[in-house]
Parts: structure tokens; C-alpha cells; sequence
């Protein structure tokens, strides 16, 4: 199972962003976590099935509506086994 590392930048705190995330990521069924960093930035690691996480990949650069998402850096990696998935602060 693929695991998904990814960074997002543009005004992306503030704007329900991390909450939009879990949704998505419960949706789908996705484990993992999504949260802020101090530079402004959203992180986040998703663990499931590839296209679902394709899928959520494409959401990430969209965002909700109140958030402009500039660019996501993002990482395919293995996955550890995660279950549920978290909002962190």
C-alpha cells in the first residue's frame, strides 16, 4: 500500500483547510494526518489505495473555497500501517 507525503503552500491556514483534508480523506478512506506548520504551510501523509490517494491529490490543489493553493510538493513513499485519519495542531 502507497503512502502520500505532501506539502502545500499558498493561503492555506485559516481557511478550514486541515478539516477540508479529513473530510476528503475520510471520504475515500484514507488513513493518516494532516497539519499545520509554523512557515505557513499545510502537511500531511495518507496511506490507501493508489487511486483513491490520486484522487485526493488532486483535491489538495484545489482546496476549499476560501483557501489559494500556489503549489503541493508531494512524496510517494510505503506505507506504515496507519489507521484513522487526524486533524494534529
Amino acid at each position: 500500500m502507497p503512502r502520500l507525503h505532501a506539502v502545500v503552500h499558498g493561503e492555506v491556514q485559516g481557511v478550514g483547510f486541515r478539516f477540508f483534508v479529513q473530510r476528503r480523506a475520510d471520504e475515500v478512506g484514507l488513513a493518516g494526518w494532516v497539519r499545520n506548520r509554523p512557515e505557513g504551510t499545510v502537511e500531511l501523509v495518507a496511506e490507501g489505495g493508489r487511486p483513491a490517494l490520486e484522487r485526493f491529490l488532486e483535491q489538495l490543489g484545489r482546496g476549499p473555497g476560501m483557501a489559494t493553493v500556489v503549489r503541493v510538493e508531494s512524496d510517494w513513499e510505503e506505507a506504515e500501517g496507519l489507521e484513522g485519519f487526524e486533524v494534529r495542531d
